[in-house]
């Protein structure tokens, strides 16, 4: 699942806000309530598609890769446009951008259902996207600019208690409408949401502008930039499995990636009001911070992108069983973490930030454990167990650290920047991932099909399902015992995979663990005296 969890500093942009005048007491509510179904929307699509994806790879007859940009087209302009659609609702009204991202991704959401191939599904998620990255920073901007610093900490717990509860019960649901109904549900749902979303916007939110961004120029060059460097890079790792790394669109693809990921960075030093003010990473704690952002939450999105594909087309889940399977994840992070953020009080930041990521790393590599046909509870329940507590260790202390490192003025910026690396994180993540399985697929079937001493036509056959992945087809006339025999050597290469992608993700939170005791905590003394 592409984004688990809340990202982090979600609390501290909200906290970091500033309050605009008029907003009548009675309309705070509402304000609370739209935020929480509009923020809810855009989260929980984006870990309900990863339940419903074996089912549109199966209906929509498309391979394992396909069904990855199904969910990058979405996570690729969210993180991209985030920081700039912030920006917007700033200069052009934070209420009326919001409501334009929700009947966007509302619009999208039914462009999404009416596919009828796999390329329309990708299309309509890209736009998808794109209302997400209004709708998100809009939602959180809604809250912050209707209530006063006395009054957050309120809106912020129900904020953050409601969040936690769709969180929980969103993936099931749409586990739930997949088995029963179809997987266009998981889209449609969003749009009776929107319906009510949109009539307390327009009924009962103020309309609100200001802010730091509110008469500074878009960085528009930036945007653009951000989208190609993320779009070339991601394109040219899921492609390359199928057409190989010669080919001229890949090469062509990580060619553009490169060059605009380094136009983007000098573009950024040199705009007046950059979406990404690199001055911030003069801070080793900001720094450190992000640098395990980015490994660790790489991790948990490219890692658990894999998990229900795993549970659904390996285990024989069913998708209401797969949503369910992190349901302990969630209610960890939900019950720990008032402890969590006392703990970083207490004892400081550092020692959490090294403790959680190297916990978690040791759920990442109990994932690995289990092969084909694996019970839940022994198999995969204590690696989600595991790896919950790792990452309720590390949220809180994460966030305290992103807005000490840097001034109060710069605070909602910094937090913003860091939701914005853990979504770029798993962007890039799920796209090396998939490269990383595809290999361990491929080599671990050629190893089972000569175990087997496969007819050179059987072969021949899977060799062309490769890209399908566990959704392999087998040969015609193949039945019995011998096909499942098969079966379950295409069970096995997918287990092969999992498990390296599972050790990729523990040894890359080993390195956020790493890079948080070199890092963070570090004496900086020019930090006080520091313009940002």
């Amino acid at each position: 699942m592409s984004q688990i969890g809340r990202p982090p500093c979600d609390d501290a942009v909200i906290a970091a806000g500033r309050q605009v005048e008029g907003c009548p007491p009675a309309s705070k509510p509402w304000v609370l309530v739209a935020a929480i179904i509009g923020s809810s929307m855009a989260f929980v699509d984006g870990t309900v598609v990863n339940v419903a994806l074996p089912a549109i790879q199966r209906e929509l007859d498309a391979t394992a890769f396909q069904a990855q940009w199904v969910v990058e087209s979405y996570a690729l302009f969210l993180a991209a446009l985030l920081l700039v659609g912030g920006s917007i609702g700033d200069r052009f009204g934070r209420r009326k951008v919001f409501a334009l991202g929700v009947a966007l991704f509302a619009g999208a959401s039914v462009g999404c259902a009416l596919a009828g191939n796999v390329q329309q599904l990708i299309a309509a998620r890209a736009v998808q996207g794109v209302g997400g990255a209004m709708l998100v920073p809009g939602s959180l901007a809604l809250i912050s600019a209707n209530f006063s610093e006395k009054e957050r900490g309120k809106a912020i717990g129900t904020w953050s208690g409601f969040s936690g509860i769709t969180a929980a019960i969103g993936p099931v649901i749409g586990g739930f409408l997949v088995d029963h109904y179809s997987w266009i549900w998981a889209f449609l749902v969003n749009v009776p949401l929107a319906l009510v979303v949109l009539a307390i916007t327009a009924w009962h939110v103020p309309e609100s502008r200001g802010g730091q961004a509110a008469d500074a120029p878009l960085d528009w060059p930036g945007a653009l930039l951000a989208t190609l460097a993320l779009g070339g890079v991601v394109y040219a790792f899921i492609e390359a499995p199928s057409q190989g790394w010669g080919a001229a669109p890949v090469l062509a693809a990580l060619a553009i990636g490169v060059a605009a990921g380094i136009g983007f960075v000098a573009c950024e030093m040199r705009v007046r009001s950059p979406m990404l003010p690199l001055s911030l990473f003069r801070s080793s704690d900001f720094s450190g911070a992000n640098l395990l952002t980015l490994l660790l939450y790489a991790a948990l999105g490219g890692g658990l992108y894999f998990f229900p594909l795993n549970l659904i087309q390996v285990q024989g889940y069913s998708a209401t069983a797969a949503g369910g399977a992190l349901l302990p994840f969630i209610l960890i992070l939900f019950a720990l973490s008032r402890w969590t953020g006392q703990l970083a009080d207490q004892v400081g930041a550092r020692l959490p930030l090294v403790v959680g990521p190297a916990i978690a790393a040791a759920g990442f590599a109990l994932f690995a454990v289990p092969g084909t046909g694996a019970s839940y509870w022994t198999g995969f329940f204590p690696a989600v167990v595991v790896l919950g507590l790792g990452m309720a260790i590390t949220i809180a202390p994460l966030t305290t650290t992103v807005m000490n490192a840097v001034g109060t003025e710069a605070a909602g910026v910094a937090s913003g920047v860091n939701n914005a690396v853990s979504r770029v994180a798993a962007v890039l993540a799920i796209a090396v991932f998939g490269l990383l399985m595809a290999w361990a697929f491929g080599a671990r079937l050629d190893a089972g099909l000569q175990q087997l001493a496969a007819p050179p036509d059987v072969v021949e056959f899977l060799a062309g399902q490769r890209a399908r992945l566990a959704e392999a087809a087998l040969p015609p006339g193949v039945e019995g015992a011998a096909a499942e025999a098969l079966r379950e050597q295409v069970r096995a290469a997918y287990v092969s995979g999992f498990r390296w992608i599972m050790l990729a993700s523990a040894g890359l939170a080993l390195l956020s663990a790493l890079s948080a005791w070199l890092l963070i905590g570090k004496v900086d003394p020019g930090k006080e005296k520091r313009a940002f």
